[in-house]
């Protein structure tokens, strides 16, 4: 248990769930299903049934350090990783592993993103205690498969291999969000998983794979390896952090190395990415409403997602498969089968209209 750590990585901005979610106000500080606890705060209480508080950390934007605390007051200050500027998740991950090393070299790492729904709680600790007995043996990179039930163009997927043992596979390839026509291919063949992107590994096998495959970055970290969990950490991370390159943990590593697993699970998980996935998850009336904050009259109209703040009145009239969403000062009503376009929403908002709507 002393060697097993959680790293929860929350350091997004979340902007297809604008106006929701905005710049100085992530999804994961939000609280969608009105439990009283945000994402963040939710995934961390999961952990927190696995491992010692003090094992767990944050990597969030410098931004949010101080909405981390206020969320999170359990943890230590000294917990919360700063990220100085925004470099994709390979640069997070070898900041967070430069860290534990220096804490704990025989450590073994979860990681885990700050907003993604587990309906099924029990089923995904055991899930992830199978997964660190596994990584404690082996110098392994390990990803969670979700066994997909429809066909998704949403997510990653990953197309499975030989057995190893358990529920552990080797993968055979890695597939960025197909079309649909790819999605019900691997659908039907049944050799293929949804990448979760929760990722567990020792600390000794995600650093070594930096070193072979992003020389780069590991370089730049190795520059100041005396320095980490001492009270010059940061001003070194400020440093070197904007000069790394902005890549995935995916595309930087994980399809490049050769001792890459895959363990199948079902836990009810969900990638809460967008207005359209929070629909599919939520209670709708007869007629596929999903209403989430607010009041609504709704007259031959369906398939809509409604969030607006308390104590204001929507008013739909023969209106199908919208998202009608106000927080603060934006108002966005959007075709749900369009809302891949709600990042351009954002960016456009912030160029002609300024920062104060993105």
């Amino acid at each position: 248990m002393k060697n097993n750590y959680c790293v929860i990585m929350s350091g997004g901005i979340g902007s297809r769930f604008w106006p929701a979610s905005r710049t100085a106000y992530p999804k994961q500080f939000l609280d969608f299903f009105g439990t009283g606890r945000s994402l963040l705060q939710q995934t961390y209480d999961r952990f927190t049934k696995l491992l010692p508080k003090e094992n767990i950390y944050i990597v969030t934007n410098v931004k949010y350090k101080e909405l981390t605390m206020e969320q999170l007051p359990d943890l230590r200050e000294d917990q919360i990783l700063l990220e100085p500027q925004r470099r994709n998740t390979a640069p997070c991950i070898a900041f967070a592993a430069n860290r534990i090393r220096a804490i704990n070299p025989n450590a073994n790492m979860i990681v885990a993103p700050s907003d993604h729904l587990i309906l099924k709680e029990s089923d995904f600790l055991d899930c992830i205690r199978e997964g660190l007995d596994f990584v404690q043996k082996k110098d392994a990179l390990l990803t969670l498969g979700i066994k997909p039930n429809r066909p998704e163009t949403g997510y990653g997927y990953i197309q499975v291999g030989n057995l190893v043992e358990g529920n552990v596979n080797k993968i055979k390839t890695f597939t960025e969000k197909p079309n649909a026509e790819l999605a019900k291919v691997f659908l039907e063949s049944g050799e293929f998983l949804w990448n979760a992107g929760i990722f567990l590994w020792s600390v000794r096998s995600i650093l070594a794979a930096f070193d072979e495959f992003q020389p780069e970055i590991a370089g730049r970290f190795n520059t100041g390896l005396h320095l980490f969990n001492t009270d010059k950490e940061a001003a070194f991370i400020d440093e070197i952090f904007p000069a790394c390159p902005n890549i995935s943990i995916d595309y930087g590593i994980l399809e490049k190395a050769s001792n890459v697993f895959v363990q199948a699970a079902e836990f009810g998980w969900s990638d809460l990415g967008t207005w359209g996935s929070l629909h599919d998850l939520s209670n709708k009336d007869d007629q596929q409403n999903a209403v989430l904050k607010g009041e609504t009259l709704l007259y031959e109209s369906k398939g809509n997602l409604v969030s607006i703040p308390e104590g204001k009145l929507a008013v739909l009239h023969k209106m199908e498969g919208y998202i009608v969403a106000e927080s603060d000062n934006v108002l966005m009503i959007c075709k749900m089968e369009d809302e891949q376009v709600i990042r351009q929403f954002v960016l456009d908002a912030q160029l002609k209209k300024g920062d104060a709507f993105a």
